[in-house]
């Protein structure tokens, strides 16, 4: 489920961590979407304020500013791209500042985003740096409507007025949401993580600009992925149904990016085409993708039960009582699940955590 819980503040820097640079503030704004160096256009979503900065580790990066139409919490917005506490491709650091490295539709690129007073500074290094500015609005929730939830529970009405920087985020992005879910699938959060971790720093690229004490990487590109040997999926721990999976996505990964621009239903048919891609699979990857406030995630372990107890008193509620008791909510559903768990009104663990699966021996 997509921002589970309240990320947590950042703790101090390791330091390796010490030694990142500063998010440079940006120069007086001039017109235009993000362009290499110096270069101009028409604004998009307010005034960015664009400029390139001392060459460094690399290359100079693009900076652009954007100013939110509200409050903005940037831990509950970018927060369900992390995938585990060492991610190779998202952190987190002590001040504040997020560094996210991932593979736009113009190659790698790294974004570097942090809260400057009422605005948002950012830095791009690589060849899907104009990508990443371009879409940073959007990717920060820009095209979100929270006014079109109205809470009809009290916990939910709470909860909103608690958190009103929450955004739904939208990457624009299917398969860098699509693979790290389909590794979720029927194992717990840590062997996930593992695996992604594993596979990403093995088999990724080093992300560009100043990220080597980060350790930034950028996932494979659909060919590295369908390349991967069998023996390394067995490495990461990941069985032959989820492998098989992501290199049947992989394939046709230029159709599956199309559901970024479509609505909810048809992106949903459209990834689960591919066996191995279900509802639960499906919903998890639109979520961020796709910023879609309706896609609840159904056949997951734990939600049903946390919205049953939330919304009824009853955890051992099933996804058809989740559905039903999201009712009054459609249209913006998930938005309503994430405000739940945000809430901290859950029940308490009854039975131990699930054993890991470990096939790397076998």
């Amino acid at each position: 489920m997509a921002g589970r819980f309240a990320p947590r503040s950042a703790r101090a820097a390791l330091p390796h961590q010490a030694a990142a640079p500063a998010l440079r503030t940006a120069a007086p704004p001039h017109d235009g979407p993000p362009l290499r160096a110096a270069e101009q256009g028409p604004p998009s979503h307010g005034a960015p304020a664009l400029r390139a900065a001392e060459p460094s580790h690399g290359g100079p990066p693009l900076t652009r500013e954007w100013t939110p139409p509200g409050p903005l919490d940037l831990r509950l917005v970018l927060g369900p791209l992390r995938r585990g506490p060492a991610d190779p491709t998202f952190r987190m650091v002590a001040d504040g500042t997020f560094w996210r490295a991932t593979r736009t539709p113009e190659g790698p690129g790294t974004l570097r985003v942090a809260a400057r007073g009422d605005r948002i500074a950012a830095a791009a290094w690589g060849p899907g740096a104009d990508w990443l500015l371009a879409g940073l609005p959007t990717l920060l929730g820009a095209d979100d409507d929270p006014d079109a939830f109205v809470p009809r529970h009290r916990l939910l009405v709470l909860t909103r007025h608690r958190r009103p920087g929450l955004r739904l985020l939208r990457t624009g992005l299917v398969m860098e949401s699509l693979i790290p879910s389909i590794l979720e699938q029927k194992v717990t959060t840590d062997e996930a993580y593992r695996a992604w971790r594993h596979l990403v720093r093995r088999f990724g690229t080093p992300a560009p600009g100043p990220t080597a004490d980060l350790g930034l990487h950028v996932m494979p590109d659909p060919r590295g992925w369908a390349m991967i040997p069998s023996w390394e999926w067995h490495r990461a721990n990941v069985d032959a149904k989820r492998s098989s999976t992501i290199l049947r996505a992989v394939r046709v990964a230029r159709r599956l990016e199309e559901a970024a621009t479509m609505n909810l239903p048809e992106a949903l048919t459209r990834l689960e085409l591919i066996p191995g891609i279900g509802p639960w699979t499906s919903a998890e990857t639109l979520q961020r993708s796709n910023g879609a406030p309706d896609a609840v995630t159904v056949g997951d372990l734990h939600l049903p039960g946390i919205v049953g107890h939330a919304l009824a008193d009853h955890r051992d509620a099933d996804d058809e009582e989740m559905l039903t008791l999201l009712t009054p909510y459609e249209g913006q559903r998930h938005r309503a699940t994430r405000l739940i768990l945000l809430s901290g009104h859950t029940p308490k663990r009854r039975s131990p955590r699930m054993t890991p699966g470990d096939i790397t021996h076998l």
